[in-house]
């Protein structure tokens, strides 16, 4: 039975969807007017993991990831680029669909712009301005009356009083409270056209918290089970989609809210003032894809990830260990899990107790070691079955023992197999100083060799 942490009770519950048998998930994504980071990529990593293990469980999953594609930083860059936004926006959307098909991260099944939802946006702030919950302020922003919604702080957990303004809250003496937060931006007169839409309001555009609320009760309905983000967004954002999604519908908005945990470098939060910030595209340029995902799900989703080479080189050698017993027992066509299997049941366990990829991967672990023990070709199916369920181990053993990447540098894999020809033939011409030169010199560029009774294979170390 799925117990899931929920933000919002702060305890972990037994998960009962809505409706039996199926699954409405909303969760917040990329602002595209930059490529995107690792703490992106942890956001799409682990809800990709939790959908699909929504899916390995029965139920049937509608999973939507929004876009922002207008925003503030989207208007600057553009202008910046002397590019239209559209021409922005779609270019870093595309990039965002690189970094993520390279992670395999399966695409959501909606992935709205909020471009697309503006008449939305629209129609729930009249709403609540209806309701008395939103006003015009003196510089004709509308605006949310965060003090006259009851419930207002009861996913971040504080009263009003000590919600002051700070960081995340925006400070106007237009306001009628400083932690009123905007619905619709009066546009500003030096503001391109493609970002102002005709309202009740005047000419303007949405807020940010806005979208969110509009587009998932466009596409999930007004009340659903899963909406997930980075804790980060924990406050202000969410607390402000509550506050406008259940004071316009005057119900329960979402049943579980999901956050995941912080990503730091080096045990510094990840941050561009601190220098220690990457992109996806970066980090690829360095460590497998793959390797990345692994790295990323070794950790309980909520705890923090604390990104160093030291720690990927690691997550690359445990990943390593799993394919080379992969490459061992080689597995015949498509794995299927036989979940009344031992391991199977404690990775199933392990998974129902709020998503706990680090118990699962252990798992995995238990199952590699059992494989190189009895060579069993059941087990080796097992371990391949379980891994897929995580979106890893998808690959043939050999290919990723031989990938590289673009700056790991090392001998290309042609130049690999003609070596181990070159050694092959010195062998056969018992010239075995020879061959073992051409040992140590793959050795030393970083190549394993591996002798069997069909040949020699390789791997990079």
């Amino acid at each position: 039975m799925l117990s899931i942490y929920n933000t919002l009770s702060r305890n972990k519950e037994v998960f009962t969807p809505i409706e039996p048998g199926k699954v409405r998930m909303y969760v917040c994504g990329m602002t595209v007017y930059d490529y995107c980071h690792l703490g992106h990529a942890r956001v799409m990593v682990v809800f990709d993991m939790v959908a699909r293990w929504l899916r390995a469980s029965g139920l049937a999953v509608t999973y939507v990831r929004n876009i922002t594609d207008i925003d503030d930083k989207i208007i600057r860059r553009a202008q910046d680029n002397g590019e239209t936004i559209r021409q922005l926006t779609d270019r870093f959307i595309a990039a965002m669909h690189e970094d993520a098909d390279a992670l395999g991260v399966l695409r959501p099944d909606h992935e709205p712009r909020a471009t697309d939802y503006v008449a939305q946006m629209q129609s729930l702030i009249s709403r609540l301005e209806q309701k008395g919950l939103a006003y015009v302020a003196a510089n004709r922003d509308v605006c949310y009356a965060v003090r006259k919604f009851d419930g207002y702080g009861k996913l971040s957990g504080k009263s009003l009083d000590e919600l002051r303004a700070g960081e995340r809250v925006d400070v106007a003496q237009d306001k009628h409270d400083p932690l009123d937060f905007v619905l619709w931006k009066h546009a500003k007169t030096e503001e391109p056209g493609e970002v102002k839409w005709a309202s009740p309001w005047g000419e303007g555009r949405p807020g940010w918290h806005i979208e969110c609320s509009a587009m998932s009760s466009e596409l999930l309905g007004e009340h659903f089970d899963i909406h997930g983000g980075g804790m980060d967004l924990q406050f202000p954002h969410h607390e402000n989609e509550i506050a406008q999604s259940e004071g316009a519908h005057g119900h329960t908005f979402v049943n579980v809210w999901m956050h995941n945990g912080f990503v730091r470098v080096d045990d510094e939060k990840m941050s561009k003032s601190l220098g220690n910030f990457f992109t996806i595209r970066e980090v690829l340029q360095k460590y497998d894809p793959e390797v990345v995902r692994f790295f990323i799900l070794r950790a309980h989703y909520r705890s923090a990830l604390n990104y160093s080479d030291a720690h990927l080189e690691d997550a690359r050698n445990a990943l390593t260990r799993l394919y080379t017993a992969l490459k061992s027992v080689p597995v015949a066509g498509d794995a299927q899990v036989d979940w009344h299997e031992a391991h199977a049941q404690r990775f199933r366990a392990a998974m129902d107790d709020d998503f706990n990829t680090a118990e699962a991967v252990a798992v995995l672990f238990e199952l590699a070691n059992e494989v190189n023990r009895n060579a069993s070709p059941a087990l080796a199916g097992q371990l391949k079955a379980l891994g897929g369920v995580l979106g890893l181990l998808g690959r043939a053993p050999q290919a990723f023992l031989q990938a590289g990447t673009p700056d790991a540098g090392g001998l290309e894999a042609a130049v690999i197999e003609a070596r181990i020809a070159e050694r092959a033939a010195a062998k056969k011409a018992k010239d075995f100083a020879e061959a073992d030169r051409i040992r140590a010199e793959l050795t030393a560029a970083g190549v394993i060799l591996e002798d069997g009774a069909g040949g020699t294979t390789w791997r990079r170390a």
